[in-house]
């Protein structure tokens, strides 16, 4: 049920950053959902941890905490990073650490049977990778619709519609 609701609402950030890019929205007014959407992912996986912690359970219960919190602190630095009209160069290479994970996460996803996530999170490090690229290397000029089109198709593909169908039991 977390995972839903997670990916339901990190559909709705990614869908608002990707339509705030094209439409040059004011990166302060973009950084609300980020925070709405950081903050929600921080506190599940704090109840999360905190439920595995105080029931006992093996490591393999922190799996999911550790790579949810990827997306909580992803978004938490994006509303930091537009509120403060911070330095985007160390969220990129927050980007790009992220980017590296998924590789082994959908190594997991698909070694488990789960090929509908293993392949969404090979499409996940794309996009995170896409952000490394754009933040760190500004001298590498990529498309001005690259970026935007990547965050939507990655929103609605990926977490709007996975999200809501696992809400509605559909998945």
């Amino acid at each position: 049920m977390a995972t839903g609701i997670g990916l339901l609402y990190v559909g709705c950030v990614l869908l608002i950053n990707g339509i705030g890019m094209y439409q040059k929205f004011d990166s302060k007014a973009l950084a609300v959902m980020n925070f709405f959407t950081g903050g929600l992912y921080v506190v599940i996986n704090i109840i999360n941890l905190s439920h595995a912690v105080f029931t006992g359970q093996d490591i393999s219960a922190f799996y999911g905490v550790g790579t949810s919190m990827l997306f909580g602190f992803t978004y938490l630095f994006v509303g930091c990073t537009n509120l403060f009209n911070l330095d985007g160069r160390p969220q990129a290479w927050y980007c790009f650490f992220v980017a590296v994970n998924t590789i082994p996460s959908s190594y997991l996803a698909f070694s488990g049977g789960d090929s509908r996530f293993g392949v969404i999170w090979l499409l996940w490090g794309a996009l995170w990778g896409i952000y490394w690229i754009a933040g760190a290397f500004p001298k590498i000029k990529l498309n001005s619709n690259v970026v935007p089109m990547a965050t939507l198709l990655v929103a609605i593909g990926t977490c709007w519609i996975p999200g809501y169908m696992l809400l509605a039991s559909w998945w």
